[in-house]
C-alpha cells in the first residue's frame, strides 16, 4: 500500500472520530452491503481486540416518500425496522425533534473512523501487507505485457494489478480510464457539545421536503445527517453535517478552514431541531467530499488497474464489504455490479 501522506492525517476522507453507520437506503445493493458489512466490521473487531462499531439505532425523517422508501427497500432485504409517529419518536429521543413519522433501525449506529482504519492496517499487515507512508504516486501506465508501471517520486514498481483509492486525486492519476466526472469539494461538520452527556444519540438522517424542510434553516438540498460524536478534549457529544453543498477544490491547494456562514447555519439547525445540543459551542471542521453525479460508487477495472472511488459521503460504512467486491475484481476477474460501472452518470 502506498499512500502520500503519513498515518491519521486529516487531509481527505477518512479520518475523525465519527461515521454513520446505516442500513436505510432505497436501493436493495445498499442494504445488502451493509448488512454484510456489520458483519465484517464485528469480524475485524474480534480479530484485532479494538472498538470499531457501536450500534446505537439510526432514525430518518423529513419526507414522507424518501421515508416510504426506505422501509420498503430495507423490509424488501429482510432489514429490521419499524415507524413511529413524530411524538412517540420524541419522547424515546427527547434529544431530537421530528418533523414527520420516523423510519427506526436498531441496526444502525456509527462507526470510529481513526479506530476503523487503524484495525484494517493492522489485520492488512499481519497478513503480510506492505505499508508504506509518504510516497506520492505521479503515474500508472499499463505495459505491453499486461502489467502496470508506477512511478513515484524516486522509483518505478511493478505491479500485476493495482487498486487505486485515491479519494481526490483519482482524477489526476487516472486520465485515459473512463471514469464519470468527479466532483471534489470542501464539506464542513460542527461539533456540540450536549445537555445530557449520559444519553447515547442515534444516528440519524433528515431528509428535505420538496417546500424545504427547516424553513429557511438549512441550505442542504440533500439533507442534514448527524450522529454522536467525541470532541477534540475526548467529551462526548453530537455531530452535524449538511451533505454535498460545499465548494469545488483542488485538493492540493486548499484553504481548510471553516466557512463562517455555513457555521452559523449549523448552530441554527441545532438550535431548531437538537433540543439536546448545546447551539453555542459549535466547533466547525472540514473535510474532502469526492463524487460522482448521482452519487454512487464507482468500481470498476480496466486491464490490470481497479478504480475504487467516489465514495465520500456515505462509502465509510461500507468499508469491509467494498474490499471483498474490490477483492474478488482483482484476483477472479468477476463483473461489478451495473450501478458502479465506468461510464457517464
Amino acid at each position: 500500500m502506498l499512500d502520500q501522506f503519513d498515518a491519521g492525517h486529516t487531509k481527505g476522507s477518512s479520518h475523525g472520530s465519527s461515521r454513520i453507520f446505516r442500513l436505510a437506503y432505497p436501493e436493495m445493493i445498499y442494504v445488502h452491503l451493509a448488512q454484510k458489512a456489520r458483519g465484517l466490521w464485528q469480524q475485524l473487531e474480534t480479530e484485532t481486540s479494538r472498538r470499531v462499531l457501536r450500534v446505537t439505532g439510526a432514525v430518518d425523517h423529513g419526507d414522507p416518500v424518501v421515508i416510504e422508501a426506505l422501509r420498503g427497500a430495507m423490509r424488501s432485504a429482510g432489514a429490521r425496522c419499524e415507524v413511529l409517529s413524530p411524538a412517540a419518536a420524541h419522547q424515546r429521543w427527547p434529544m431530537l425533534r421530528f418533523d414527520s413519522d420516523v423510519l427506526v433501525h436498531a441496526d444502525g449506529g456509527r462507526l470510529d473512523a481513526d479506530e476503523a482504519v487503524g484495525a484494517l492496517l493492522a489485520a492488512a499487515v499481519a497478513r503480510g501487507a506492505h505499508v508504506r507512508r509518504g510516497v506520492r504516486v505521479e503515474s500508472l501506465a499499463t505495459r505491453t505485457d499486461g502489467r502496470v508501471e508506477v512511478r513515484t517520486g524516486g522509483e518505478t514498481l511493478i505491479a500485476d494489478n493495482v487498486v487505486v483509492a485515491a479519494g481526490g486525486w483519482v482524477n489526476a492519476l487516472l486520465p485515459d480510464v473512463p471514469l464519470p466526472p468527479m466532483r471534489v469539494t470542501q464539506e464542513q461538520t460542527a461539533h456540540f457539545a450536549v445537555a445530557n452527556p449520559k444519553i447515547e444519540w442515534p444516528s440519524f438522517i433528515h431528509h428535505p421536503e420538496v417546500k424545504g424542510m427547516t424553513g429557511g434553516v438549512s441550505p442542504a438540498p440533500s439533507g442534514v445527517y448527524g450522529l454522536g460524536d467525541t470532541g477534540a478534549d475526548g467529551s462526548a457529544g453530537v455531530k452535524i453535517g449538511f451533505h454535498a453543498i460545499g465548494s469545488v477544490v483542488d485538493p492540493d491547494n486548499r484553504d481548510s478552514s471553516p466557512d463562517p456562514a455555513t457555521h452559523e447555519q449549523l448552530q441554527r439547525y441545532a438550535e431548531q431541531w437538537l433540543p439536546g445540543a448545546e447551539a453555542a459551542t459549535a466547533v466547525s471542521t472540514t473535510c474532502l467530499y469526492t463524487q460522482t453525479p448521482d452519487h454512487n460508487f464507482v468500481i470498476d477495472r480496466q486491464g490490470p488497474i481497479v478504480v475504487a472511488a467516489g465514495f465520500s459521503g456515505h462509502g465509510f460504512k461500507f468499508g469491509p464489504a467494498l474490499g471483498e467486491l474490490i477483492t474478488r475484481l482483482v484476483l477472479d476477474n468477476a463483473t461489478t455490479p451495473a450501478l458502479f460501472a465506468f461510464g457517464p452518470r
